[in-house]
């Protein structure tokens, strides 16, 4: 059984920092691009940040450049989320998700989700 699970959330007040791990089982994941994605409550969930299966590249949505970080170690299937700052419009649950394809990330197929972690930030 293939499976992404999430790990790392809670919550935390305005200007703290969460790391989030997701641990990928099932299958090798060192060929995909690796996402982050978060639904608040009554909204679409949206693109956070990705990572190419070489590291080399990553994209941010505008509203988390400079603080969050994310990075993968491909040697242990897992990929992370450093969330520094944190604000309460991050407030969210975070899914982990594997990306098929080529182009830009938020564009991709996605294969695999997880399911899901919760980042509450107060303020």
């Amino acid at each position: 059984q293939v499976q992404l699970v999430e790990s790392g959330g809670g919550a935390v007040q305005t200007g703290g920092s969460l790391r989030l791990s997701c641990a990928g089982s099932g299958r090798s994941f060192v060929s995909y691009a690796m996402g982050w994605f978060r639904q608040a409550p009554g909204k679409e969930r949206e693109f956070v940040a990705a990572i190419s299966w070489s590291t080399i590249k990553t994209d941010y949505i505008d509203s988390v450049k400079g603080r969050f970080t994310i990075s993968r170690d491909s040697a242990k299937n897992a990929v992370f989320l450093q969330m520094n700052d944190l604000k309460p419009e991050d407030t969210a649950v975070y899914y982990c998700a594997a990306l098929r394809g080529l182009g830009p990330f938020v564009n991709r197929t996605i294969d695999y989700w997880g399911q899901g972690t919760q980042v509450t930030v107060s303020s």
